[in-house]
């Protein structure tokens, strides 16, 4: 096309994405765009898209209100901001797989995406068709809208079932049962369903059943709605895996995976009274623990493309989410805090963050990691051995690594399967997928590369970082490490260092990676006044440690370790002093003068055991 211009000019010329530019080409939003050679290209005279918006635009217009929180989809797409994922119910009729479970990191949308599947298939005194006309499901036809309101629906969510032992878990899965039993009153008195089924469903509701009763209730409940209405009802079950988590970290996990795996066996093992199932969780625990002889189950987890798009926000969702807030120069900081996801080959952005984030005045936050206790991180890295420090230093640094994903989780084996501790830190939203590759020779699993999503995942990992060290020392004294580092008083340095070396026991001091992860525990919670960088090249080698500073008004900090076991005050002291030569020599400050900073204060810090030598220039 003579006078024609890239999706990616188009892109630059009207402050939009190349991705949103080549979305309204194929939306036919650009007059005049046509493809040529599978490329895109755009009168060099065609106008930005009306449908951009300002932020003038937003404040003269009422907005909806931002869904925080909201897992009820009726009320999402009916009160607030609701982002369009219905077309998963078009795709999930089209393969129209018996039992699916969706495995996605917490607050990806799982409930809200559950609700909305009840709300299209079960048949309700309500017209509830009247949800989804206006949604992109209502848009695909005939042959789907066929399928809205048909359905009997077992609904159970375990989102919130968070005991502390097995016994309040029980008697809190034994009332959720009961309310379910309740929403289908009208089969408290069936004349179509058995005497013994008309009993067992008042225990049920009467709260009499036993446990080993329980364990038939969705069996039951699925063969009385079936005899009936005359048509098998579909089950769905939320974070079917938050009862078995806690049952790892709180001592009963035996108890609550025998529970389980006869619930669900009940439920969607060869049952004759299911049209279809749909589990979703954090986990797909693996078969022998939960899922025994359960071959008809459809796992779609984050390392599969399809329904990749469906749990948490694309780009061009996020996107037109500015733009409606009137905010589209926020997209940079939006991209460095919550996006950096990826499932099957979809980038996706933490949809909680991004809601919160427009909430709170577009002041960037932690939002995500602060909705749970990350117990299971910190179980993680209590028991992380020196190889899984390095990669982890390797990830903190904004680089990959290479490792087998098992998306089979067996609780108990977190700490001795590497394996299975990454696959848990990718399964959960605490790593992302860069890379996959079938593993043909370590099984079913996958060689992946891997990172850590974006600079609210790494506010946790430092935050876990340092509360290990609070086992050491009080953290009085790791501020008073930080607050000595960056006023340049080495005597004080080295007075809280070695107030924290007679805090840790032999075992904990026995080898360098011990002083490299401590000083990258204390340093990483510097983040909020430094950029910390380690093992970085710079000037002729690799410094340890580099702290550029935020503002002007701090100085840059360099620091380099020295660890010598069984070494003599003397010979700290020239150790110390050898690491301050080797910074200079090597020209360390190279990369941060390039980058401005002009007062730095270097370290050399020798440690032997428990005790040490710091040297400052």
């Amino acid at each position: 096309m003579v006078n024609s211009m890239s999706a990616k000019d188009a892109a630059e010329r009207w402050g939009l994405t190349e991705r949103r530019v080549t979305a309204l080409c194929k939306a036919g939003r650009i007059a005049g765009a046509v493809m040529e050679k599978h490329v895109w290209r755009i009168p060099a005279d065609a106008e930005r898209p009306a449908d951009a918006r300002t932020k003038a635009d937003a404040d003269n217009r009422e907005l909806l209100p931002l869904p925080v929180g909201i897992s009820d989809y009726k009320r999402a797409v009916t009160q607030y901001y609701y982002v369009d994922k219905t077309l998963l119910i078009r795709d999930f009729i089209d393969e129209l797989p018996l039992v699916s479970l969706f495995t996605r990191p917490r607050r990806f949308g799982k409930t809200l995406t559950m609700d909305m599947l009840r709300t299209f298939f079960e048949k309700t005194e309500e017209d509830s068709a009247v949800y989804f006309r206006d949604r992109n499901i209502w848009r695909c036809g005939e042959k789907y809208r066929s399928y809205q309101g048909k359905y009997p629906v077992i609904f159970l969510t375990f989102k919130d079932a968070k005991l502390s032992c097995w016994a309040d878990t029980l008697a809190n899965v034994a009332f959720l049962l009961a309310g379910e039993y309740q929403r289908h009153a009208e089969l408290a008195d069936s004349s179509r369903c058995t005497e013994i089924d008309r009993d067992y469903y008042q225990k049920v509701v009467g709260g009499t059943a036993s446990e080993a009763e329980l364990m038939s209730a969705l069996a039951v409940l699925s063969r009385m709605i079936h005899t009936h209405h005359g048509t098998a009802p579909i089950i769905i079950i939320d974070e079917y895996d938050t009862p078995i988590q806690q049952g790892h970290l709180l001592g009963f996990y035996d108890e609550v995976v025998g529970f389980m795996r006869n619930l669900f066996s009940g439920g969607f093992k060869d049952n004759p009274h299911l049209s279809f199932g749909f589990l979703t969780g954090i986990l797909r625990v693996a078969k022998e623990s939960i899922f025994s002889g359960l071959n008809n189950l459809k796992v779609n987890s984050v390392l599969d493309e399809q329904y990749s798009q469906y749990f948490g926000f694309t780009g061009d969702e996020v996107e037109t989410m500015a733009r409606y807030y009137g905010v589209p120069d926020k997209l940079p900081e939006l991209c460095a805090w919550y996006d950096g996801y990826r499932f099957g080959s979809t980038d996706i952005f933490n949809p909680w963050s991004v809601i919160n984030y427009f909430s709170h005045a577009c002041r960037p936050k932690a939002f995500w990691v602060s909705t749970s206790s990350n117990d299971i991180i910190a179980e993680l890295l209590r028991g992380a051995t020196a190889e899984r420090y390095e990669a982890l230093k390797t990830l903190l640094q904004g680089k990959t690594v290479m490792t087998y994903i098992d998306t089979d989780v067996v609780y108990p084996r977190l700490r001795e399967n590497p394996a299975s501790i990454d696959s848990f830190l990718l399964m959960t939203g605490y790593l992302k997928l860069v890379r996959a590759e079938p593993s043909f020779t370590l099984g079913d699993g996958y060689l992946c590369e891997v990172a850590i999503p974006n600079r609210e995942v790494a506010c946790v990992y430092k935050k876990e970082i340092l509360e290990r060290l609070d086992g050491l020392i009080p953290r009085s004294t790791a501020i008073a490490v930080q607050e000595a580092l960056f006023t340049g008083n080495a005597d004080e340095l080295q007075k809280q260092m070695e107030t924290l070396l007679r805090s840790a026991s032999y075992h904990d001091t026995a080898g360098e990676m011990f002083y490299q992860g401590l000083m990258l525990g204390i340093t990483a919670m510097m983040d909020d006044r430094y950029h910390v960088r380690s093992n970085r090249e710079s000037g002729e080698g690799r410094y340890d440690l580099s702290l550029e500073p935020r503002t002007a008004a701090l100085p840059g900090i360099l620091i380099e370790l020295k660890a010598a076991k069984g070494a003599s005050a003397e010979t700290l002291k020239t150790a110390a002093q050898a690491a301050l030569r080797q910074m200079e020599t090597l020209r360390y400050d190279e990369e941060l003068r390039s980058r401005g900073v002009e007062r730095i204060l270097k370290y050399g810090v020798a440690f032997s055991g428990k005790t040490l030598e710091v040297a400052a220039e």
